[in-house]
């Protein structure tokens, strides 16, 4: 015989349901709702911009060869040469037209046939006259870097001006047949433009919704990562190495999601996308504390108990519907009232009773700001903010962007007086010309048919690279990307064979749709899938045995283009990897200057229009394009790298996650006595003194000034309001502390660049702060009484039951078991109604239960006695799911 005892629930009775939203709104359900199978997805690409961008070139390719085949076919032409200026067309639209409007996309696509077949045509007409062609083909590359400047239909006209004149190069073209092949042109870019509105529509709002679910996604990664974490019996490197990866990811989710809503066709209400801004950013940042707090936690022997109700409060973090947040709230009393119960002891133990009650109040703030998403979502045209949204994160390819800003200001900065303002306009243009001029005689000589390689590869490296480094990073990842794809692409070459053309079209369609997909991913995988395909365009006129030297040919014409222009970019108005690091460091200074003003303006007119947590955002963004100048050349083990920047990188990393506190609680939300606003200006005062002092010395490279600490004058105002006498009180001496701790890190940067430190001292403040405070003390719960485990753990049983839902009739649940250890011992999914959990040893557990229909439901369960197997029926609470 067995039994089995029920300890009553640790859970408090689920919430009410909160009201249906009404119809026509926004469904969140799309955002926050039950883990689906292809949520990896959506979280290794944010928004699904490499996906769209595969799937675009897919429908592109296979459109644009189709119809010119067709209209070759009707109009006489050759179908190859139909053919080749098609696929030219959907290559060139799939990379670089990614409108999210009708309008714009419609102008480009239209557009397209104008300046290709005008390239073409110029590029026939001067065939026979080689020296000439190669002048013309020079010069397309300075078109390329010219119009490049005036937008993305400035930049795909030069690039169809490039690719036509290579295109012209390549094929002998007769001249009598421009007309006809403006026709060809002309259809498939009309085609294009339908397939596009048809199968790859664009959906700006679509796009947004699946990066908001991204974010949801890595926030359950984070949940569970945490629970791990505190196994013990977990690899705790592993598990903390798992967090960070999950913090990070869901840190950049969030950059770019405040980089969609500075789009117009995204957020057209920009106080529902500043509401929007502000949720995110503190769920974000609550996110961040948990695994902080658990990560620290983790290093301490945390007692079984408390151990136990934090991985629960975890795991309903993690499976908790978007739209049943208020179940966090009596898993966060828990944990806050475990850890108030625990005996007094050691330091350790005072830490992990802090920490613990950290994890409380986080997961509390988590539903607030998730709930607040939540309710935005429903009524996002009565929703407002104090001031419209502003953008603060600029995105290039769909990523926040790196060195670019950077490499664009210090190039700005060498034309500011005189004859150097025409340095930033001439100098991308002539460092084209320059490197067209030496690269096509060199290749010429090298490999006298198809010396347009080396001016392709010129263009290559000038495109979307900054510095020295990128372009030298970028130049490996081109001869390894080469190398695979020409492995990959004579190994399918070889099982197609020459005579099937409709397989050989299959690959090369596969190879640049996934060539296209990877672009965002790494250049090397774009460069592999494009080599892939052209394997298989060379092979329709190239023997097995000539494609070795062909291929090796045009890599080493490559390499010399890439190196030409490398040289030419280093030389010609050079803008060197130092100063572009120094304009990053500008720009985080910069932005932390602006946060402190704002923090200034809030506190010293309570309800102004400012904004903390966009600046703080702002911060982000400067760090994202600090840490991607400092990224190394060739990425190698931590403990092998140069300590100067990894040293830097870290101070600024601690900067600004101090930076997000801070921005999350500067709202004081109260008039300051004149005395205590008098001090905190005071402070503000000094701190932006320093950073303006910090950023001169960083700017100009000197080694003199003075960076006057604040942490003193901190603690001396803290110990004034210490103990807070309200939640005015307290947010204020939160914030202060925060500033304290962001004073304590930009003071050891200050140290270590030379500057000399300061430590002065503040009069004692008056102790008010705002008139009518009070002190609020908070309630908690009882501890959950502990359930003592059988010291004879020799046999297991197998747990069986079933989960009812009287209101749905059957629903998705899975059912998680943690130990009175907190080490999660199964995870199952209830199929047909029935969940089995084997092997269950003697002792007290916890079952979670978690549907996406139904707030998640703890319940004790006690094995104590060896026998058969134990029954566990469940029912589920009622209420419908808003997600």
């Amino acid at each position: 015989m067995s039994a089995t005892v029920s300890a009553p629930a640790r859970t408090s009775p689920p919430p009410a349901t909160p009201p249906r939203p009404p119809q026509g709104t926004l469904a969140p359900g799309r955002v926050g709702g039950p883990r689906r199978w292809w949520d990896w997805a959506l979280a290794a690409d944010p928004g699904l911009g490499q996906a769209q961008a595969g799937w675009r070139t897919l429908v592109s390719m296979i459109t644009a060869l189709a119809v010119s085949h067709a209209v070759s076919r009707f109009l006489d032409l050759p179908s190859m040469l139909g053919m080749t200026l098609g696929g030219v067309l959907g290559l060139v639209s799939a990379f670089l037209v990614a409108e999210n409007s009708r309008t714009r996309l419609a102008r480009a696509l239209l557009w397209m046939p104008v300046p290709c077949c005008a390239a073409l045509s110029v590029s026939t007409w001067l065939h026979p006259h080689r020296v000439l062609g190669l002048c013309l083909l020079a010069a397309g590359l300075v078109v390329v870097t010219v119009l490049g400047r005036f937008g993305p239909l400035g930049l795909l006209t030069g690039m169809q001006v490039f690719v036509a004149l290579v295109v012209g190069e390549m094929a002998v073209v007769p001249l009598s047949e421009g007309g006809p092949l403006f026709v060809v042109a002309l259809v498939t870019s009309v085609a294009l433009l339908v397939v596009r509105l048809l199968l790859c529509h664009p959906m700006p709002r679509e796009d947004l919704l699946r990066t908001q679910r991204a974010f949801v996604i890595e926030a359950r990664r984070v949940a569970d990562a945490a629970a791990t974490a505190l196994d013990p019996d977990a690899d705790r490197s592993v598990a903390i190495t798992r967090m960070e990866h999950a913090l990070r990811r869901l840190n950049m989710t969030t950059l770019i999601i405040d980089g969609r809503l500075a789009q117009p066709e995204v957020a057209a209400d920009p106080q529902a996308a500043e509401l929007l801004h502000q949720y995110l950013f503190d769920a974000e940042l609550a996110l961040q504390g948990i695994g902080e707090a658990v990560q620290r936690m983790s290093r301490h022997q945390v007692p079984p108990a408390l151990r136990e109700t934090l991985v629960v409060g975890l795991v309903i973090a993690r499976d908790t519907p978007l739209g049943r947040t208020d179940a966090l709230r009596p898993a966060a009393e828990l944990i806050r009232s475990q850890a108030v119960n625990l005996p007094r002891g050691t330091d350790q133990d005072d830490e992990v009773r802090a920490l613990a009650r950290r994890v409380g109040d986080l997961l509390e703030t988590l539903a607030d700001s998730l709930a607040s998403w939540l309710r935005l979502g429903w009524n996002t045209p009565t929703a407002r903010a104090k001031v419209p949204f502003q953008p603060t994160v600029a995105l290039e390819n769909g990523r926040p962007a790196g060195t670019g800003p950077a490499a664009r200001r210090v190039v700005t900065a060498h034309g500011s007086r005189g004859l150097r303002r025409a340095v930033p306009a001439l100098r991308a243009p002539l460092q084209a010309a320059v490197a067209g001029a030496l690269i096509l005689p060199l290749a010429d000589a090298v490999n006298p048919d198809r010396y347009y390689w080396g001016i392709i590869g010129a263009m290559v490296v000038m495109q979307g690279t900054n510095t020295t480094r990128e372009r030298l990073r970028k130049l490996g990842h081109r001869v390894l990307g080469t190398v695979a794809g020409a492995v990959i692409g004579i190994a399918l070459l070889h099982l197609t064979g020459h005579g099937h053309i409709y397989w050989t079209l299959l690959v090369i369609v596969a190879g640049l749709t996934v060539s296209i997909a990877c672009v965002q991913r790494r250049y090397a995988y774009m460069v592999t899938g494009l080599v892939v395909a052209l394997v298989q365009v060379y092979g329709l006129a190239t023997s097995y045995d000539a494609m070795d030297r062909l291929l090796t040919d045009r890599l080493v014409d490559n390499v010399l283009g890439m190196l030409v222009a490398t040289v030419c970019a280093v030389l010609i108005f050079p803008v060197s990897t130092r100063k572009v690091a120094r304009e990053a460091a500008h720009g985080y200074l910069s932005a932390l200057e602006e946060l402190i003003a704002q923090l200034a303006d809030e506190w010293r007119n309570p309800g102004a229009p400012v904004r903390p947590r966009g600046a703080a955002r702002a911060v982000e963004a400067a760090l994202y394009q600090m840490k991607s100048v400092h990224q190394p050349l060739v990425r190698m083990p931590r403990g092998t790298r140069g300590r100067g920047a990894d040293h830097l990188l870290g101070l600024l990393v601690t900067a600004t996650r101090h930076v997000r506190s801070l921005a999350a609680i500067a709202d004081v939300g109260g008039d300051l006595t004149p005395r205590l606003r008098a001090d905190v200006e005071r402070i503000t005062e000094v701190l932006t003194t320093s950073l303006r002092t910090l950023d001169q010395q960083i700017t100009t490279g000197g080694r003199e000034g003075i960076w006057v600490r604040i942490s003193p004058m901190v603690s001396e105002l803290k110990s004034v309001l210490h103990p807070p006498a309200g939640p005015r009180a307290d947010r204020l001496y939160k914030a202060l502390s925060e500033l304290a701790a962001l004073d304590e890190a930009l003071a050891s940067l200050a140290q270590e660049r030379g500057l000399a430190i300061a430590t002065p001292s503040l009069p004692a403040p008056e102790p008010a702060l705002t008139e009518g405070a009070r002190p609020v003390r908070a309630a908690v719960l009882a501890a959950a009484p502990a359930i003592a485990t059988p010291a004879d753990d020799s046999w297991t049983v197998t747990l069986r039951g079933s989960v009812r839902c009287p209101e749905h009739g059957r629903c998705e649940a899975w059912v998680t078991v943690v130990d009175a250890r907190g080490k999660r011992r199964a995870q199952v999914q209830a199929v047909d109604g029935g969940y089995t959990v084997p092997r269950l040893s003697p002792g007290a557990y916890t079952l979670v239960v978690s549907s996406p229909a139904h707030p998640p439901r703890a319940e004790s369960l006690l094995v104590y006695q060896p026998g058969p197997d134990l029954r566990r029926d469940i029912t589920l609470s009622p209420g419908e799911s808003d997600a």
